[in-house]
Parts: C-alpha cells; sequence; structure tokens
C-alpha cells in the first residue's frame, strides 16, 4: 500500500472486464494489479495487502463468494463483488460473505470507480474520538472500543455504527443510515443490505462484549436505534 495512491487487486478472468475496472480506477488516482483467479490473488495477498479488492463473483475453480469469505476472516480490506447475476438471492450471498459493496454487471465505470474512492477514503468528519456510554470510535475509522476491547469494523460498519452513536437514544431511519454506509437510499435491495451490515455489527458487538450488540435496537418498520445503558 502507498499513502499517495491506493492499490487495489481486481479479478476477474475476462480481459476485457479488468481492461474496463482497471482503466475506470485509474481515472480516480487508483494503481492496481490485476488477476485472473482467486488463487492468483490469495497467493498475491502473502507478499501485499492491497488497499481494496475488486472480485468477480463467477471465477474458474474457487468462486469470488468463497474467496471474500476467506478474505474477510483474516483481513480487514473491503471488498466489491462483482456480477452478472441481479437476484436478491446472489446480493444477500455476497453481503453474508461480509462484502462492502456489490455491482451487477453491465455497470458505469464511474459509478464503479466512485464506490471505490469512497471505500478507501476515511470518514472526514471525525477529527476527534466520538464516545458515547461504552463506545468509543477510533479516529483511524477502522474500529470501536467497547469498556475498552478493540472490535475491528469494515468501513460501512464503521459509518452506520458512527451514525448511531451521534445520535443515542434516537431512532434513525433506514434512508438516513444506507445514506450514511453506502451514500445511496435508493438502492435495489437497500433495506436487506443495512439488516445483513447491523446484523453482523451487533454479532461483532456482543462476541467482544456480551450484551453490547442489543444495544442496536431494530425499531419495527422505521430504523434503528443505539441504547445507552
Amino acid at each position: 500500500m502507498t499513502a499517495t495512491a491506493p492499490l487495489v487487486f481486481v479479478v476477474d478472468d475476462e480481459p476485457a472486464m479488468l481492461d474496463i475496472v482497471t482503466f475506470a480506477l485509474e481515472t480516480q488516482g487508483f494503481t492496481h494489479q490485476s488477476f485472473r483467479s482467486a488463487e492468483a490473488l490469495w497467493v498475491a495477498m502473502h507478499h501485499t495487502v492491497p488497499d481494496l479488492i475488486v472480485l468477480d463473483v463467477m471465477l474458474p475453480g474457487v468462486s469470488g463468494i468463497t474467496m471474500c469469505r476467506r478474505i474477510k476472516s483474516t483481513t480487514q480490506v473491503p471488498v466489491i463483488l462483482l456480477t452478472a447475476k441481479g437476484e436478491s438471492s446472489d446480493r444477500i450471498a455476497g453481503l453474508e460473505a461480509d462484502a462492502d459493496d456489490y455491482i451487477v454487471k453491465p455497470f458505469h465505470p464511474r459509478e464503479l470507480a466512485l464506490r471505490a474512492l469512497r471505500l478507501v477514503r476515511r470518514p472526514s468528519d471525525l477529527s476527534q474520538t466520538m464516545v458515547a456510554g461504552p463506545y468509543e470510535l477510533d479516529p483511524a475509522g477502522d474500529c470501536v472500543y467497547i469498556s475498552s476491547v478493540r472490535v475491528l469494523l469494515t468501513p460501512n460498519e464503521f459509518k452506520v455504527l458512527m451514525t448511531l452513536i451521534a445520535q443515542p437514544g434516537k431512532t434513525l431511519g433506514f434512508d438516513r443510515l444506507l445514506l450514511a454506509g453506502w451514500r445511496d437510499a435508493d438502492r435495489m435491495g437497500g433495506r436487506q443490505m443495512l439488516k445483513t451490515a447491523v446484523y453482523r455489527l451487533r454479532h461483532k458487538l456482543e462476541s467482544a462484549v456480551p450484551g453490547s450488540g442489543e444495544a442496536i435496537e431494530s425499531v419495527r418498520g422505521s430504523g434503528y436505534r443505539l441504547n445507552i445503558p
């Protein structure tokens, strides 16, 4: 990784798609390495950890979904999944694999590049530590401390939690949280995407400090709120 140009690993078995994706990323200042299989990506990650991975789902050998799970079990690198399948079940499978974003082919190259840029940026509005009850957000934008226990978060999870912590006890609507986490309140399957992210967030908090995951309350038909003890 470099301090000036974020490094992205792009994985697709179609040369034409690799060219489209890498060119789009170059327009936003990324450097990149390209791979034709998930296995080749995995070997490269033993030597270099990128700032972002753009990963096709339909790959020969190990699938993108399987590789995404493997990546997320060992690192916090953001992952964008690409696929020609648009069914909701496929989107849910990607999100359950802990993917940070999911884009269906065909897509606009600039949209992909801007979504990629969003994932490697640190939250710009967090200039100092944000604290609410036992929760303390790290200004670096990648974790939360619960009574001094560190919990690593993905960029989307961090932004959702940051928004909830900023207004403890207040119910925040689905659109508000989708805008905070993904900058898009109108995405197809957005509520299911948010639901999956909150489920993962609760699980991480609960695993670190029993009882902490229950603080994020679902408000039926409205959204979520963070209850501070």
